[in-house]
């Protein structure tokens, strides 16, 4: 009859020992050696005629050692259910366990100690009562002029004109690396791109104006690109954005291609296309579904940037202790190259945070019955392929639709993804309907301020 004991080694940290009898695995181990003799394949002797004492000898050894160590797993399996222990990982087993004690011509009672981590109690801080701000965004009539302007741009037509006349010209261009006195240097870079004129600095864009198809200009990076624009371009030549040496360097722009977008005119079948089916048919209905549609992007940023809080607060103010001595081993020995303490010792803050996370995603989850249901995951995939497509959730269920969701729900990958994604997604709603958040209304600066900061102090 098998005996398990247990001690405590440390904090949150458990030595369990398993000790089998004869009684424990003779049996499963002479079923294995007929299952054997049944099956083996030995020539000179018919399958399932094989004396029991030849099958002993050569595979004996081997398979008694499998059958006490399954009853050792199987017994321990059995003590941790019976005693609802909640643990980290798996059990480790200690360097005093030596498999060589294991002999089959002297049965005997084995014993085999293993050290488990135990999951901790702990208590989440009341949302209720952590000061919180839900920040709204206004949304001026500038933005919304913008928003248009951009919509307008993005709809319009594309022509052909003989020359640049301004700012929103489209310039297909051949960067190609010259000298400061204009020539190409050999093995220098070539790079095609496309441009609009108002990417350049205000100061240069007299220079381009009246410019036609196979003109050229000569510039150096530094003084023709705002730093913003400057750090895009010299990533997309394949510079390093840090290295000072790069906004120096000089280029001939020769120009391949003049565009110019017209824009398209304010008239209900453009309402139409920015918005498919709703019926806007004034310029003061479209301006509404224009200030819902940025009122509802910076709503969203506003409830990521109160989640981005809750996150804190639940982490930093949730007191939770670890087994530290136990996970440290675990995090050596996990892995197939087995990590130095060094290397451990610089990942455990992480690992542990993480850790962290976890635990108070898991019991949020546990005491608030959250669950993730194949509808869910049905839903999430669709919301996918139409964000992929560019098609409204509304439209029209068709068979190719079913198909390819039905098709996603068979990738394992795609499932657990979505899981998390799902999961996580409810936990912060349930989250956010427990905070006593104050409702402040902010300019898109102040507010940009505000994530700015956050994630300031984050790093």
């Amino acid at each position: 009859m098998a005996v398990v004991t247990r001690e405590n080694i440390g904090l949150l940290n458990d030595k369990i020992i398993v000790k089998v009898g004869t009684n424990d695995y003779l049996p499963s181990f002479e079923k294995a050696l007929k299952t054997y003799s049944k099956t083996a394949n030995i020539p000179g002797f018919r399958k399932g005629m094989v004396p029991a004492g030849m099958i002993k000898k050569m595979h004996g050894p081997a398979v008694f050692t499998e059958e006490v160590l399954r009853s050792v797993e199987k017994e321990l399996n059995g003590y941790m259910t019976a005693e609802k222990l909640e643990i980290f990982a798996q059990p480790l087993p200690l360097s005093e366990n030596d498999a060589r004690q294991i002999d089959m011509n002297k049965p005997d009672e084995y014993a085999f100690a293993f050290e488990v981590g135990l999951k901790p109690e702990f208590q989440l801080p009341d949302l209720a009562t952590e000061p919180m701000t839900r920040y709204k965004v206004k949304v001026t009539e500038e933005m919304i002029n913008e928003e248009i302007e951009r919509v307008r741009l993005k709809n319009g037509k594309m022509t052909e004109p003989e020359t640049i006349t301004g700012d929103d010209s489209v310039l297909n261009l051949t960067f190609t690396e010259i000298d400061e006195s204009g020539n190409e240097i050999e093995g220098g870079i070539k790079k095609d791109n496309s441009l609009l004129v108002k990417y350049f600095s205000e100061s240069f864009r007299p220079n381009l104006i009246g410019k036609k198809k196979d003109d050229s200009v000569t510039v150096q990076l530094s003084q023709v690109f705002e730093p913003k624009e400057r750090e895009w371009i010299i990533g997309d030549l394949g510079l390093d954005k840090h290295d000072h040496a790069a906004a120096d360097k000089h280029f001939r722009l020769d120009i391949a291609k003049v565009g110019f977008v017209e824009r398209s005119e304010l008239n209900e079948d453009f309402y139409k296309t920015v918005f498919p089916g709703k019926q806007l048919t004034s310029e003061e209905d479209f301006r509404n579904e224009i200030k819902k549609d940025i009122q509802s992007y910076w709503d969203t940023q506003s409830r990521n940037h109160l989640q981005h809080e809750i996150y804190h607060v639940l982490l930093d103010h949730t007191k939770i202790e670890f087994p530290e001595s136990f996970l440290k081993k675990w995090l050596q020995t996990n892995e197939e190259k087995q990590k130095t303490p060094e290397e451990v010792e610089t990942e455990f803050p992480s690992f542990v945070n993480q850790l962290k996370w976890t635990l108070i995603i898991d019991k949020i989850v546990r005491e608030n019955n959250i669950e993730v249901l194949p509808e869910d995951l049905k839903a999430f995939a669709k919301q996918q392929l139409f964000g992929y497509m560019g098609m409204n959730m509304g439209d029209e269920e068709q068979p190719w639709i079913t198909e390819y969701v039905n098709k996603m729900m068979q990738d394992k990958k795609f499932v657990e993804d979505a899981y998390h994604r799902i999961q996580t997604d409810k936990v912060f709603s349930y989250a956010d309907q427990k905070v006593n958040a104050v409702e402040e209304e902010v300019s898109v600066e102040d507010f940009s301020k505000e994530t700015a900061k956050h994630q300031h102090h984050d790093h």
